[in-house]
């Protein structure tokens, strides 16, 4: 199978997203991929998705079970094509909810958890007033917008652009007031 043609556009998107993932700490042949398939708008297999990027098969194999971890794509099988074929929403919105739920349970989380349990410990007698109150203070920040975070991701897309909008809106009310 020869390689998918990638425009200069697409070409210039993909490296741009591999670059954005290394920042955000995702490997960039993983984002790479996650770009690719975001943009095929159709299931690629693993070959095509190497040949097309020009990356070791064994490494878009890695990166594909990566990205199934993360729940970001989705293995589909083509009539007539006993490969197997990997698929990723084109809807935006949803990849953004993804991420967000994905960053929330591997990161956010667990960092409440630890707070917690640093409140709950009989050793947080051991600290002086201040840090006690500094690691509640976080708890609750870190509670509230967990929280937040949760309302927000079960908007709508029109909704949720709307309170962004909304936002920004208030922002500079305040600041004229």
């Amino acid at each position: 199978m020869s390689p998918m043609k990638l425009n200069p556009v697409s070409e210039r998107f993909i490296l741009h997203w591999g670059e954005m993932g290394s920042k955000w700490g995702v490997n960039r042949t993983v984002s790479q991929i996650h770009a690719l398939l975001y943009l095929a708008g159709k299931p690629l297999p693993a070959d095509e998705i190497a040949d097309t990027l020009g990356v070791a098969r064994s490494n878009v194999s890695n990166s594909l079970k990566e990205l199934q971890n993360w729940k970001l794509i989705k293995i589909v099988h083509v009539m007539g094509d006993r490969r197997d074929h990997f698929d990723t929403s084109t809807d935006v919105w949803e990849l953004f909810r993804v991420v967000v739920a994905q960053r929330k349970e591997r990161e956010f989380d667990p960092t409440i958890g630890v707070l917690r349990d640093c409140l709950d410990s009989g050793d947080i007698n051991k600290e002086d007033k201040a840090t006690r109150q500094r690691i509640q203070d976080t708890l609750g920040l870190m509670e509230s917008l967990s929280a937040w975070g949760d309302e927000m991701l079960r908007l709508e897309p029109s909704t949720l652009m709307k309170v962004m909008k909304l936002g920004a809106k208030i922002q500079s009310l305040i600041r004229s007031g």
